[in-house]
């Protein structure tokens, strides 16, 4: 049986595509900055001219438009980003195949009737709280959220025990992170920005159970 092909548009260090690989897919991840370390296969360049061109070639898109204007950080630091959450959704409807765009909290004015997954769903230590809009046929139902019970720890402080860890900015505890969202291969930069692949397998999981029901 072939294996479903995922395109991960802005993919960064490629979180979001360890999950669809560990799920069975084949990926490809297109990103406008070089990734040396990208685990799967990666192409360089506009990642909306290169779903508008190619993307009815996929079986399932996954877009994580920028999210630097919409977090918590950059709206301290004043910082100006741009809005891609539109065009990208654009973009990817008139391609006909099922996607997904996920994002930060600060998105969630932006994005239609997103679900949210959360790291302890999944046994992370981490809360890391990211917003999946389905699209194009792609259905997606909300797991249970359960209570934060666990204390975190402070933005850019190192995790103390009995804490979860707060991964974002410029934060201490690098070896500690990798283990923790299970980015072995990823530095700093990626980490702060990345999906858990835990978050993704799920997705890849769904979806894949979704395409096999149909074909019952």
């Amino acid at each position: 049986m072939m294996r479903l092909r995922v395109l991960d548009l802005f993919c960064c260090q490629g979180g979001a595509a360890k999950g669809y690989a560990d799920a069975g897919c084949d990926v490809t991840g297109v990103d406008l900055a070089p990734q040396p370390r990208y685990p799967y296969r990666f192409v360089q360049g506009d990642a909306l001219a290169f779903v508008r061109e190619h993307g009815a070639d996929f079986d399932f898109i996954h877009a994580s438009p920028p999210c630097q204007g919409d977090s918590d950080c950059q709206r301290l630091q004043g910082n100006d980003h741009p809005d891609l959450i539109g065009p990208t959704r654009t973009a990817l409807e008139a391609t006909g195949r099922p996607f997904v765009i996920e994002n930060v909290r600060g998105a969630l004015p932006k994005l239609r009737t997103p679900v949210l997954l959360c790291g302890p769903m999944f046994g992370l230590d981490t809360y890391r709280h990211r917003y999946f809009e389905p699209g194009g046929g792609f259905r997606l139902v909300q797991p249970r959220h359960l209570r934060h019970t666990v204390p975190q720890a402070k933005m850019g402080r190192p995790v103390p025990p009995g804490h979860y860890g707060q991964f974002v900015g410029n934060f201490s505890g690098v070896a500690l992170a990798k283990q923790v969202m299970g980015v072995p291969w990823m530095n700093r930069d990626g980490i702060r920005e990345c999906i858990p692949p835990a978050y993704t397998q799920h997705l890849g999981r769904t979806f894949l159970a979704s395409r096999l029901e149909v074909a019952a």
